[in-house]
């Protein structure tokens, strides 16, 4: 072969990232798409009535995707050669390009409630207890959390934080949910045990809300955090969530979030889960087994005042099922 001419290389695989627009589930499937070297076009779907309330399952009885509310993106071919869903609303849709287009490579994120069968794959925590041929389990959420990404946004915020002095503790802060009740009295108690932690080691917090939090819970963190060292992101600004993971010693999460949990654990940061008030089954066994790995410790009020150092167990879902998918997309092509 004469130098001059290169071997030709396979086009990059199309794909669509369809999701109901929950900002936690759609970094699911971003962090998927990222594993794979894939650039994704997100989709975000709205459904029309009687669509919007009828369950995934039924969809199979008529075109789901004739319900699609104009408001949000519509689906049309040419199909993409994968596709990553998660979300109620996208179960049946993703089915029926699967129904249409064969040799669309679909993957599934979180437990469909409709059967496995229907997509080449379903990615589910342990938790959820589902199990078949195309399933796999996770110990957690899957992410966008690499080392790549920690060290060059911890880089973009070291300045900012340089003041603080060390040991230095990311506090992530989620919201009240259907299993888990946050309000301004909880955030205060919180901020009394993070008060104690600092006066004992004398550590400092980098802290960021979510978008549950609130306003009324981030004025009681505000107020709860003063006269420590401190900083907390009120939503102005550069998202700093990636620099303080990056920058941390250690990482305090909300037990609110699987999502949280498991990016907080990626760091390969020493991570303490405070327990809100509430609770779920399925939280409940996520927390246990997370705890029962040694990737996670609890953050316990009056009890939690000096910082255990310890090497958690590196927890990679994310790479893991891009490996999945990969054999699929070869497989698929050959």
């Amino acid at each position: 072969m004469s130098n001059n001419h290169k071997p030709l290389r396979p086009p990059e695989p199309t794909c669509w990232v369809v999701t109901d627009g929950n900002a936690g589930m759609e970094n699911q499937c971003l962090g998927l798409a990222e594993a794979l070297g894939v650039i994704a076009q997100v989709k975000r779907l709205r459904l029309r009535a009687p669509w919007e309330w009828l369950p995934p399952r039924l969809g199979r009885l008529a075109n789901p995707l004739a319900g699609l509310d104009a408001r949000g993106d519509m689906l049309n071919p040419p199909w993409p050669d994968l596709l990553i869903a998660t979300g109620r609303r996208t179960v049946a849709v993703s089915a029926m390009i699967k129904r249409l287009n064969s040799r669309t490579v679909t993957v599934q994120i979180q437990n469909p409630h409709f059967p496995v069968s229907a997509f080449d794959l379903v990615v589910t925590p342990a938790h959820d207890r589902l199990s078949g041929a195309n399933v796999i389990t996770t110990a957690g959420a899957l992410h966008r959390v690499t080392r790549v990404r920690l060290d060059m946004a911890a880089q973009e915020f070291r300045s900012a934080l340089a003041h603080l002095p060390r040991p230095l503790i990311a506090v992530l802060i989620g919201g009240a949910n259907k299993a888990y009740r946050m309000n301004p009295q909880i955030i205060a108690r919180f901020a009394d045990s993070l008060r104690d932690l600092a006066a004992e080691t004398g550590c400092s917090f980098a802290v960021t809300p979510s978008r549950r939090t609130g306003d009324d819970n981030i004025a009681a963190l505000r107020k709860g955090l003063a006269g420590m060292p401190h900083t907390l992101w009120e939503g102005e600004g550069a998202n700093p969530y990636f620099g303080y993971l990056g920058l941390a010693d250690a990482v305090i999460v909300t037990s609110d979030s699987v999502n949280m949990v498991s990016e907080a654990c990626a760091s390969q940061k020493p991570v303490y889960v405070y327990n809100l008030p509430g609770g779920s089954a399925k939280f409940n066994a996520f927390h246990t087994a997370m705890r029962e790995s040694g990737a996670v410790r609890p953050f316990i009020p009056g009890q939690t005042t000096r910082l255990e150092s310890w090497t958690p167990p590196a927890i990679d879902d994310t790479a893991t099922v891009a490996r999945a998918v990969k054999r699929l997309l070869i497989i698929r092509n050959n």
